[in-house]
C-alpha cells in the first residue's frame, strides 16, 4: 500500500480564507519513501506577521513562487491511489480540497491521523503535538513549521507506528465503518463511548478545559457523533479543538431545548452562534391614554416596570409591533410606530379601520388590542408542564408563573402526587431567567401539543 504523508503551512485564519504558502508530500511505501515534492506556493495573498515569525516564510518569497493551480496536477497525481496521511489530518487534507474545489476538481482520498494514531499505539503522553511527540521519541525535525521539515518527522513516526501496530489499529482506521477515523484528532475515543443514546445537553471542551459548543439531542451519542461529519467549515474548524465532551441528562426534548439556552447564555461559547447575544435591553408594554384607548409600545427594560415581552434590540421590537399591526389590523400611531401624524398612514390602504381619525369605536379597537397582547408571550398565566424524567421514578417539569418562565427541575413520583398548584412546584424549581428565546421554545412546545 502506498502512503502520502502530506504537510503544508497556510497563511492562518483556520479553513476559512486560508491559502497555502507551502506543501511537502514524501510517498512512502511503509518502509521506504519512494518520491517526493516540495514547494512553495504564491497564496494570492498577504501572509500575516504572525505566521511569518512561526514559519520563516515571507511575502517576498512567495512573490515568484508557482500558484496552487501550477501545481495541482503535481499533487494530484503524487496521491493518486494512495492514503493520505497527515498529523491532525483535516486540517491539511481540507485546506487542499478546498484549493482544488476552486479549481472545479474534486479531491477525494482516504485518510489516516497520526495524532489519532499515536494516541492508541503511543498512549501516556501528555502532548500529542508533533514537537512532543517527535522529543519523545527522539525524531528529529530539520525545520520545524515548514513543510518539508513536519512531514519528513511525520513520515519517520508514521513508520514507527506501523511497526509497533500489533492489534491493526492502521486497518480499523481505513475502514470505512470504523468511528475512529472520523473522530476530531484531539478526542479520546472513551470520551464517546460513555455518552448515553438518551434526550440532554452535551459540552464539547478544547484541550484548556473550556466550553466551545452547547448542543442539545435526542440521542446524545448520535447527535454528537453527527457533528464529526458536518462537513461545513465552522464545523470542521470546531473539531479540530474538541478534546473532551461531557453531557447532562435532560429526560425530554423540551427540558434539553430549555437547558441548552439556558447554558448558551451563560457560558457563550466560542461555536455557538443563535442564542449567544447579550442580555435583553427593550420591552413592549401597554397603556391606557385618557380617551380609552390602549397603547402598545416599546422602550428600554429599565424604564418599564412590566413588559409584556422582552427583544434583544429596538429592531426587534419595531419588528414584532409591525407584525401585530398587521395581523390585529391595529393603528400605527396608538403602537408608536408612525408618530406626529393626526391619522396614520394604513388607513388611508385599508390597513387601519379609523380609531386615529374617529371612524372606529374605542371598544373594538381595545378588543383587538387585547387580542394582540394576549398572543404575545407564553399565553399562560400559571402552568406547569410534565415531562418524563431523567429515571422512570422522576418527573420532569417547566414551571411559568404569572406568564413569566421560572425555570425548570425534577421531582420525585411519588413527590409529583402531592403538589397540587403550581406554586408547588417552587420548592423542586431550578431558576432560570424568561426571555424572547425561552418564550419561542415553549410556545411551539405548547402549539404543538394542541394539534
Amino acid at each position: 500500500m502506498l502512503y502520502t504523508v502530506v504537510d503544508i503551512e497556510t497563511t492562518g485564519n483556520g479553513y476559512k480564507g486560508a491559502k497555502i504558502t507551502e506543501i511537502s508530500i514524501f510517498v512512502f511505501d511503509g518502509k521506504i519513501v519512494v518520491d517526493e515534492f516540495t514547494s512553495l506556493v504564491n497564496p494570492e495573498q498577504h501572509i500575516p506577521a504572525f505566521i511569518t515569525n512561526l514559519t520563516g516564510i515571507t511575502n517576498a518569497m512567495v512573490r515568484n513562487a508557482p500558484k496552487f493551480f501550477e501545481i495541482a496536477k503535481k499533487v494530484e497525481e503524487l496521491t493518486k491511489d494512495a492514503v493520505f496521511v497527515a498529523h491532525n489530518v483535516n486540517f491539511d487534507y481540507n485546506i487542499i480540497h478546498e484549493e482544488f474545489k476552486n479549481l472545479g476538481f474534486n479531491f477525494k482520498r482516504k485518510k489516516l491521523c497520526t495524532v489519532r494514531l499515536s494516541r492508541k499505539i503511543i498512549p501516556g503522553l501528555n502532548s500529542y503535538s508533533l514537537g512532543n511527540i517527535c522529543t519523545a521519541e527522539n525524531i528529529p525535525i530539520n525545520g520545524r513549521h515548514r513543510a518539508k521539515g513536519d512531514a519528513e518527522a511525520t513520515t519517520e513516526l508514521f513508520r514507527r507506528l506501523l511497526e509497533r501496530d500489533d492489534n491493526f489499529t492502521i486497518n480499523s482506521f481505513l475502514n470505512p465503518k470504523s468511528r475512529q477515523a472520523t473522530l476530531p484528532p484531539l478526542l479520546d475515543k472513551k470520551a464517546i463511548d460513555a455518552l448515553p443514546e438518551t434526550f440532554g445537553v452535551y459540552y464539547f471542551k478544547n484541550s484548556a478545559k473550556e466550553v466551545i459548543y452547547v448542543g442539545k439531542a435526542n440521542n446524545i451519542k448520535q447527535r454528537v457523533i453527527s457533528h464529526f461529519y458536518d462537513k461545513k467549515k465552522k464545523s470542521q474548524n470546531m473539531c479540530l479543538e474538541i478534546a473532551d465532551v461531557s453531557f447532562k441528562k435532560t429526560g425530554s426534548e423540551l427540558l434539553a431545548l430549555l437547558h441548552e439556552s439556558a447554558e448558551i447564555k451563560h457560558i457563550y461559547p466560542k461555536f455557538n452562534r443563535a442564542q449567544r447575544r447579550a442580555g435583553e435591553a427593550v420591552g413592549v408594554f401597554y397603556y391606557e391614554d385618557q380617551k380609552g384607548i390602549v397603547h402598545l409600545a416599546y422602550n428600554r427594560l429599565k424604564l418599564i416596570p412590566n413588559p409584556i415581552t422582552k427583544y434583544y434590540s429596538v429592531a426587534e421590537a419595531r419588528n414584532h409591533l409591525e407584525a401585530l399591526c398587521k395581523e390585529f389590523q391595529l393603528c400605527p400611531k396608538y403602537c408608536h410606530l408612525q408618530t406626529n401624524v393626526s391619522s396614520c398612514f394604513h388607513y388611508q390602504i385599508k390597513e387601519c379601520k379609523g380609531i386615529c381619525c374617529n371612524k372606529e369605536t374605542v371598544v373594538n379597537y381595545n378588543k383587538r388590542v387585547k387580542k394582540a397582547i394576549k398572543s404575545v408571550g407564553i399565553g399562560a398565566k400559571n402552568l406547569v408542564i410534565k415531562e418524563t424524567g431523567r429515571t422512570k421514578n422522576e418527573v420532569g417539569f417547566a414551571l411559568i408563573l404569572e406568564g413569566i418562565y421560572k425555570g425548570f427541575g425534577y421531582v420525585n413520583l411519588q413527590q409529583s402526587k402531592q403538589l397540587e398548584n403550581p406554586e408547588d412546584y417552587q420548592l423542586f424549581v431550578q431558576p432560570k431567567k424568561d426571555n424572547k428565546d425561552i418564550q419561542r421554545i415553549i410556545k411551539a412546545y405548547l402549539n404543538k401539543k394542541k394539534e
